[in-house]
């Protein structure tokens, strides 16, 4: 069999030394939950990078603010559930989107970002990048975050 000169290509691997994160801030007044959520975990894992490694944290930080203003579609505003459960014997507790909204608008975005993320450590260390806020005030203006605004 003939032998081909193929060349030698090397696959590149980030290593946590040469992670360059950056701060972003990102208003989701009238965004719809899953299209932002989407949004928001690829940069959170590092997806939107040419340097994207599936095993390193490559991502960056996200600043979420005005949670309370997020939107969903047909009619899950009232049918769409939250499930939390206290380890006791009937101790599962359901609240509505509506509900939620109310009390703790932060753990909608959070959820739906945290269901898109690795479930093993490295997710676990990436969720951590996430900051969500309701209202238009966030406690991270020392990092100066750049204004995000994805297309959705």
């Amino acid at each position: 069999m003939p032998s081909y000169n193929i060349g030698h290509m090397k696959t590149f691997a980030l290593k946590k030394e040469e992670v360059q994160r950056e701060w972003f801030v990102i208003d989701v007044t009238d965004k719809v939950l899953g299209r932002v959520a989407t949004k928001i975990a690829d940069r959170i894992r590092g997806k939107d990078k040419p340097t994207y490694t599936p095993h390193t944290d490559g991502g960056d930080y996200v600043v979420v603010i005005n949670a309370e203003k997020i939107k969903v579609t047909g009619s899950k505003y009232e049918d769409k559930k939250y499930y939390s459960h206290s380890l006791y014997p009937g101790g599962l507790k359901t609240k509505t989107f509506r509900e939620l909204n109310e009390t703790k608008p932060e753990r909608i975005i959070e959820e739906a970002v945290k269901g898109m993320l690795p479930k093993n450590k490295l997710g676990k260390q990436m969720f951590k990048k996430l900051k969500v806020f309701s209202g238009a005030q966030h406690e991270h203006e020392s990092q100066q975050p750049q204004l995000w605004e994805p297309k959705i």
